[in-house]
């Protein structure tokens, strides 16, 4: 966006940030997994991503077999 109403002598209209892209990695472990996994599954499902919910209860099932039952 170009500045108007004179804010050029104090801001310009565009920066370096405006042609970076910013991505964010997060981690957590199969306890975050369990907490987070049925609500990003729905998630994925509401919004069409289909693949990403598949992956993500895949992850589940896998977390599932793994853990010895008590």
């Amino acid at each position: 966006m170009l500045p108007t109403s004179r804010t050029a002598r104090f801001a310009s209209g565009l920066a370096v940030f405006d042609f970076m892209k910013r991505t964010t990695f997060l981690s957590g472990g199969p306890d975050a997994l369990r907490r987070i996994g049925p609500a990003a599954v729905a998630l994925a499902d509401a919004e069409g991503l289909q693949a990403h919910a598949l992956s993500v209860s895949a992850r589940l099932d896998a977390l599932a077999h793994d853990t010895p039952n008590t």
